[in-house]
């Protein structure tokens, strides 16, 4: 019988937008030095999160093409434009080319999920994304059979995206799955939050989403997807080597080498809430460890 992924859930476990938004000044004031993380399987809402006004929720952001600072991508995001926008998918794929987001829009068909994030950095929340499967999307240029990895890169635009003038990393980003996967149901192209286009900070107009990875595998403003038989070597991994893996998996068992993974902070949980335990696969074990049978997952990180 084919996988089909249900959705466990609901508005109720959702991170209030204003919280999702400004998730790093929340963090910065309620603790120092500790990661991201995702929230565990089958969370409830058991705590009240009270919303930022819309002012707050631009004022931290991680997206080092518009800068290092968590407020440069406030400041300059605006300058990125995203219509027209194309996507070129290339490689071992049947129908290469350059795709318009409006075309690939009109074929797809968009639902909201429901998915816990968990960052590399110890923090967690649920969000509601809307957009679309990639698998729907790989279809529509026909994956070639050799084909084994996907590499997905951001757009570099240096007169648009002022942090890429420097050197800070490597550009343009890259990431990479493995063709199964990219092929999961639960791996999803995001184009709208809470109902809402994806603001520009936060990767417009289309970026992906990897559940049970850490966050920084879910890279953002895509401009090309190839399709290939090399793994690819993203761009965490060409920094720090020894600290980011392809894999990425949430796995509470395998500390980052400055941090553990074992537990971590819900955002809207208050400054002095309790740490939670880390689920392995940011709880969506059931759904995705078969991609992994008689893997190594400390080796494999």
């Amino acid at each position: 019988m084919a996988y089909r992924w249900t959705n466990r859930l609901s508005r109720a476990d959702v991170t209030p937008e204003a919280l999702f938004m400004n998730r790093r000044q929340v963090m910065a004031a309620a603790v120092a030095g500790v990661g991201l993380a995702g929230i565990g399987a089958r969370a409830t809402a058991d705590e009240a999160l009270e919303p930022n006004a819309w002012e707050d929720i631009t004022q931290y952001n991680n997206f080092y093409e518009f800068g290092t600072g968590k407020g440069d991508p406030v400041a300059y995001a605006d300058a990125l434009t995203t219509d027209p926008w194309t996507v070129t998918i290339d490689g071992m794929v049947d129908t290469p080319g350059d795709y318009s987001f409006r075309d690939i829009m009109a074929e797809m068909t968009i639902e909201e999920r429901i998915y816990r994030l968990r960052c590399v950095e110890a923090w967690s929340m649920v969000v509601p994304w809307n957009g679309f499967e990639l698998a729907d999307l790989l279809a529509m240029a026909g994956v070639k059979p050799d084909a084994r990895y996907v590499r997905f890169e951001t757009l570099y635009r240096p007169e648009e995206m002022r942090g890429q003038k420097y050197r800070t990393i490597e550009w343009p980003y890259v990431e990479g799955l493995r063709l199964d996967e990219a092929l999961h149901p639960l791996t999803i192209m995001a184009t709208g939050i809470y109902g809402k286009t994806i603001p520009n900070q936060n990767g417009a107009p289309m970026r992906l989403v990897v559940p049970w990875k850490y966050g920084f595998k879910s890279i953002k403003s895509i401009v090309r997807i190839t399709l290939t038989d090399q793994e690819p070597l993203n761009t965490w991994q060409q920094i720090l080597p020894n600290e980011y893996g392809f894999y990425a998996n949430v796995n509470p068992t395998v500390d980052h080498p400055r941090w553990s993974q074992a537990t971590e902070r819900k955002i809207g949980g208050g400054l002095f809430s309790k740490r939670v335990p880390t689920l392995m696969f940011n709880g969506y074990e059931e759904d995705v460890a078969s991609l992994y049978e008689g893997m190594d997952l400390r080796k494999f990180y």
